[in-house]
């Protein structure tokens, strides 16, 4: 016969049993809808490729081969005129401007890397939600523009999610065709303040096997929990900040 006391032992095991099923379900159900995401946009394509696409009169370009990756962006700076080459790539970055390597501090090495990585990051989306540094958590079903989708939160953990591992996403997958048709997300501002934008894709087409989206970015005065701005775009409350509009985009083998 227990006492008391192992009663309570037994009560909390259980209790955590449970809470560990129950996070194990939601990290299961959200992985499947991500698989299905990826296989849906053409992701598996996107291994042992080169995809090249314009932003705002920039040239980007990413090399993916199983790990290693190469990614880059081409520019004419405004004051100097001068050619701007950017180079990412698993060993570090570089700079060049008219051909000759730039010398950087650590923390603008680090500010450019960010920037090439983050358009590259959004550009094939939701490619890279499979990476190693990804939490995931199914959040449940709701309903947009009268569209059936699962919502499912993404978290980064520190070792190996970048510099930006605080940041938090919430991405809506079609239950139908598995698309990821909206994403919301917070980061951090310059000024250590929160920032969050809701984006709606758009213009979807497909190039090489691979679906590509526009987007349309949205903010709010207003605080809300990331999960809940499909209810606040649903009922106008956000506002629009910017298009977001890959041009020429372009997909070939290495």
């Amino acid at each position: 016969m227990t006492n008391p006391m192992q009663r309570l032992y037994i009560l909390l095991a259980l209790l955590l049993f449970m809470a560990n099923g129950c996070t194990q379900e939601e990290t299961s159900e959200a992985q499947e809808i991500v698989d299905a995401a990826i296989a849906a946009h053409g992701g598996e394509l996107l291994d042992k490729r080169v995809v090249t696409f314009k932003l705002r009169d920039i040239q980007y370009r990413a090399l993916r081969d199983e790990g290693a990756y190469v990614y880059s962006r081409t520019f004419t700076h405004d004051s100097t005129g001068q050619r701007i080459h950017d180079v990412l790539r698993n060993s570090g970055f570089e700079r060049t401007a008219d051909e000759a390597v730039v010398d950087l501090p650590q923390e603008r090495q680090e500010a450019f890397s960010a920037s090439v990585n983050s358009v590259i990051y959004f550009a094939l989306l939701p490619y890279f939600l499979n990476d190693a540094a990804v939490q995931k958590k199914y959040l449940g079903k709701a309903t947009v523009k009268g569209e059936p989708y699962d919502k499912v939160q993404v978290t980064f953990e520190a070792t190996g999610g970048g510099e930006d591992h605080e940041d938090v996403y919430v991405y809506w997958f079609h239950r139908g065709r598995h698309t990821m048709d909206y994403l919301a997300y917070s980061f951090e501002e310059e000024d250590g303040s929160e920032g969050t934008r809701f984006r709606e894709a758009v213009n979807p087409r497909e190039v090489g096997g691979v679906r590509f989206q526009d987007y349309i970015n949205y903010t709010s005065k207003e605080q809300f929990p990331l999960e809940n701005y499909d209810r606040a775009f649903e009922t106008g409350k956000l506002e629009k900040v910017s298009e977001i509009n890959l041009e020429d985009v372009k997909v070939s083998g290495i």
